[in-house]
Parts: structure tokens; sequence; C-alpha cells
């Protein structure tokens, strides 16, 4: 049986055009979300938006792999850069996502009994190999930045644009804003980026015991309130069309 791909997208846009890339294409809707589906290189794909928030998008993430059977899941959205090496348009690839706002020790009670979660180490890899062969610059391939917070930013000698990070991502239920709300999210986690949905997805995949991955376009250094954040000119159009891209020929490259 073929492998089934579930892809969650942060904007309707990447939705979209997932769905005009797929064959004999269909959209549903079910628990308050639209999915849509199809073929694409051999693969039942399976996408949706499923809105801001862990509880939103573990409720979908459940109902994709429960209703949908997707045995992989893959997430891609944007998020507020933590890591000064970090530039807008770079791009996490969550190694490691952490919540922020979560007795995590608690959590870690229920199956999967972890306290932080992780996307599937082979998917990792794949979407680096992806990145590179579209010309993204590994931020921590440089031999003198042994900390990834003293990387050299773009335009200085080891850095490239556009660039990737293996990295760490927080999730919490609050947009990340301001020094000081910054700061406590960085001492918490020391995580690269800060978002609202992608350890809910890993968590949500642990639990069901299928791979996921979760990658994140950075917006915004979390210096901005939410209101200026839509306001400002982001060019949403080309990250969706991007993300589109790269999520479907990660599919394309899975076995």
């Amino acid at each position: 049986m073929a492998a089934t791909i579930a892809i969650i997208g942060a904007l309707e846009k990447e939705v979209r055009g997932i769905r005009d890339a797929l064959e004999d294409a269909f959209v549903e809707e079910a628990a308050g979300i639209c999915i849509a589906g199809g073929r694409y290189a051999g693969h039942d794909v399976v996408a949706t938006t499923a809105g801001m928030g862990t509880v939103n998008v573990a409720a979908a993430t459940q109902l994709l792999i429960s209703v949908y059977r997707a045995d992989t899941v893959i997430f891609s959205g944007i998020a507020g850069g933590l890591n000064s090496a970090l530039h807008i348009d770079d791009i996490v690839i969550g190694e490691r996502l952490r919540y922020t706002d979560t007795d995590t020790a608690l959590i870690a009670e229920s199956a999967p009994g972890l306290e932080e979660f992780a996307s599937t180490p082979a998917l990792v890899d794949l979407a680096e190999h992806v990145f590179r062969d579209r010309g993204y610059h590994d931020i921590g391939d440089s031999p003198q930045c042994h900390d990834k917070r003293d990387r050299p930013g773009r335009g200085e000698p080891g850095c490239d644009a556009p660039g990737y990070l293996r990295g760490t991502i927080a999730t919490g239920n609050r947009f990340v804003t301001g020094a000081e709300m910054r700061a406590a999210v960085v001492e918490a986690t020391q995580a690269d980026c800060a978002e609202m949905e992608g350890a809910a997805v890993a968590h949500v995949a642990a639990k069901n015991g299928i791979a996921c991955l979760v990658l994140r376009a950075i917006s915004d250094n979390c210096d901005e309130a939410y209101d200026a954040f839509c306001e400002r000119d982001f060019d949403l159009d080309g990250y969706a069309r991007r993300a589109s891209e790269i999520a479907l020929e990660i599919v394309s490259r899975l076995d």
C-alpha cells in the first residue's frame, strides 16, 4: 500500500499550492477544517490549514492520522527568530521541539512519556538535502562557530543567503513579542525560533508512532506585536509558494 503523507500548513495559500499539484484531487470538510487530498509522486497526500495554537493543530494532526491513515506528517509554517544568526526567510528544520508554557513533567506521565519532541531524523536529513539542492546555505556550517548563538550574520564570512539551520523550535500558545518575553523563551528552551504549533504536531506523531517533520521560515524577530506583524510587508505569497514546493519535493523523495 502506498504511503499517505499529511501536510499541515500555517497558511491557506500553502494548502492551495499543494492541492493544485495533486492528481485526482478532492476537497472535504471535517472537524472544522478543510482537507485537500489526492496523489503525488506515488503517494496519497492530504493537506490542511489547521489554525493557530497547539489544540487546533493537535486535533487536525490526529484527524489526518485516524481518518486519512497518514503515516507521515509534514508541518510547514512561519516563526519568530530567537537566534541572531537567523534572518528573514531563513529556515529552521526542527530537530528538537520544546513547549514554552507547559509543565512537561506532567505531560510525560502519559504516553509517549516525553518532555520534548523531535522530527524524525531521516526526514531531517532529507529536508537538509532538499535545502542544499535548492541553494540554501547551512548556517551552522562555519567551522569557527562552535555555539549557534555566535554564528556569523548574513553577509559576513561563512554565511550566504538564504540559509537553513537544524535547530530547536519553541512552541507555546502565546504570540512571542517584546524583549522580556523573548528572553524568557530563550532561557527556558534555548530555541532558535518560536511559534505556536510545532511541538504539538511532533507530540501527536510520537503518540501514534509515526514519522514527522517540522519546518519553520523566519518571518520576524519576536520584536513586534501581532497586529503590527500582520500589517508588515512580508512576502506571504512568495513564502507560501516556496513552502508548497519544498513540501512536495520532500514528498517526491520519500521511499
